[in-house]
């Protein structure tokens, strides 16, 4: 028994050592500004925008094959920033001003499916099979997916609660 664990031990050790040499010795930087991109980005990895991630969003915008107004969750002021570090034109007019929403969970007509939070991006739907699911609201970015799988739509987008962090005044209606 103790040969077996040894003769493991060594081989684990070895093939650790060599997967950390070769993962040096062939590490490729991704270019500057994609880097630069992925720091704007939210980092929740949503998929909103349709890419896998913001770094595969942040590099479809640095070979121009995305458009600026591509990050729902980061809204205008993201699409603001990422054309002023582009130097190209943006048009917001079908963007819009979002009302920033989280998800919440019906529990009287949840069903524990289990469907909610295997498809979302953050881990913020807690829960396990037939028993009832919670959303961490410091967690949850509000992308909807869940409301989207959800087969008795007990899942639901609902505006963010005005606190002291989050307020602010609203626009005014010009005729």
């Amino acid at each position: 028994m103790l040969i077996a664990v040894t003769s493991l031990t060594l081989i684990a050790t070895c093939l650790g050592l060599i997967l950390g040499i070769a993962a040096r010795r062939f590490h490729v930087e991704p270019p500057e500004l994609v880097s630069e991109l992925e720091a704007m980005l939210p980092g929740s990895q949503c998929g909103q925008c349709g890419f896998p991630g913001c770094n595969g969003a942040a590099e479809a915008l640095a070979d121009g094959l995305a458009p600026v107004t591509l990050c729902p969750p980061g809204g205008p002021a993201l699409a603001l920033a990422l054309a002023d570090k582009l130097g190209v034109q943006v048009e917001l007019g079908a963007m819009g001003e979002r009302e920033p929403t989280i998800a919440a969970v019906r529990e009287d007509i949840c069903i524990g499916c289990t469907k909610c939070f295997k498809e979302c991006p953050t881990d913020a739907i807690h829960g396990a099979m037939k028993q009832m699911h919670s959303v961490m609201k410091e967690a949850c970015t509000g992308c909807g997916k869940c409301a989207e799988i959800c087969p008795t739509e007990a899942v639901t987008l609902v505006p963010v609660a005005a606190t002291l962090g989050n307020w602010r005044w609203r626009e005014p209606a010009f005729a």
